[in-house]
């Protein structure tokens, strides 16, 4: 059986000493680990969603900053590496978070020390983000178990992938999930599918059967009929960048999944790192939403009965198409924040209090 390790979505070969993650663009028919080898593969694994999930995109940015000081670590070369990986996704702010890290701790040190101190730090980062996912599943269990009852498997319902994939081992929304799981709360999820990429079908699912979690794939626009029927007990989603006033940016469709919630009473949890805040923007109106194109809505690509990958059109030849990647919920429909800090009111007082917890690692004004 393949431990959680066998499954990161990014580890650090030490024999080679390169990066190798999981190519998700492959997933769910082939598990296949790409070799990083050049900032234009760290570039290319970003912008071409071979990684994706906030959190993975900031550490491996991190690595990618790395690799490049080992090549250039002038002062324009850095700057050089910065301005590229910031490029390749605008939504994320892990991306400038870790970054920005980086760059504090080897913006003081001579050139010929900078890789190895930016190397150092890009494990550690990793090891935070291990460390902080598992304790958002710590607090998030608490929740899961408040909720648990006596009538049937807890409901959980979910959008976008925010598990292991998405992070490096245990994920966000999933890490709670994954946490009961393991305790023996009976939890079911709802896995919606997540168009136009399918991230759900794609890789919650898969992640879901690997660690042997009861799942149902479902259409997204059946969620708030499930909701209505009384079928679902909470929705926790993950984030990929959280205004200053508790405003998420998350998967586009999170939107719609919060208002059907509140609409049917149902708790909506939204579990983030604190590093997934972004302390310099007041709210969800100033977050940039990444525009993919269009082929992701006219395409889609699945495995043939001859085993082979292969990608089809759904709609009419000259048929344009809109892909925003993401949409904004605004704090009043969430209930709760999961942080590895804690749990946190998505409000004016919540949002201070969990500042106040992670000063250190907020993204202030300089």
């Amino acid at each position: 059986m393949q431990t959680r390790e066998d499954l990161a979505s990014l580890r650090w070969n030490a024999a080679l000493a390169a990066v190798e993650i999981i190519d998700q663009t492959r997933l769910p028919h082939d598990l296949q680990r790409v070799t990083l080898d050049c900032l234009d593969d760290y570039c290319h694994a970003i912008s071409a969603m071979l990684v994706r999930g906030a959190p993975l995109i900031g550490i491996t940015a991190a690595y990618g900053l790395a690799h490049a000081l080992a090549q250039d670590a002038s002062d324009a070369g850095l700057a050089r590496a910065s301005e590229r990986l910031l490029a390749t996704r605008p939504t994320a702010v892990n991306l400038r978070w870790a970054l920005e890290r980086m760059a504090q701790q080897v913006d003081d040190l001579a050139p010929e020390l900078r890789a190895a101190a930016a190397l150092e730090q890009a494990h550690a980062l990793r090891e935070a983000e291990i460390a902080s996912c598992a304790a958002i599943g710590e607090h998030g269990l608490a929740l899961l178990q408040a909720r648990a009852g006596e009538h049937g498997p807890l409901q959980v319902m979910t959008h976008c992938n925010a598990g292991g994939l998405a992070t490096i081992e245990w994920g966000t929304a999933l890490a709670p999930v994954y946490r009961a799981h393991a305790a023996g709360v009976p939890v079911h999820v709802w896995v919606s599918e997540t168009r136009p990429r399918n991230q759900g079908t794609h890789l919650t699912a898969w992640e879901l059967q690997q660690a042997g979690v009861p799942f149902t794939v479902v259409a997204d626009n059946s969620c708030g009929q499930l909701m209505r029927e009384g079928r679902v007990d909470c929705v926790i989603v993950g984030s990929d960048r959280t205004a200053a006033n508790g405003d998420v940016c998350n998967k586009v469709g999170t939107y719609m999944k919060a208002l059907a919630a509140a609409d049917n009473q149902i708790p909506f949890y939204v579990a983030l790192p604190a590093s997934t805040v972004d302390w310099r923007c007041a709210s969800g109106a100033e977050i940039p939403i990444e525009e993919r194109g269009e082929d992701e809505v006219l395409a889609v690509t699945g495995r043939m009965a001859s085993g082979a990958l292969q990608t089809v059109s759904l709609a009419a030849a000259g048929t344009r198409a809109a892909n925003p990647a993401f949409d904004v919920t605004p704090a009043r429909l969430v209930t709760a924040l999961i942080t590895e800090h804690g749990v946190f009111a998505a409000s004016e007082s919540g949002m201070q209090a969990l500042r106040a917890r992670c000063q250190d690692f907020s993204l202030t004004p300089m």
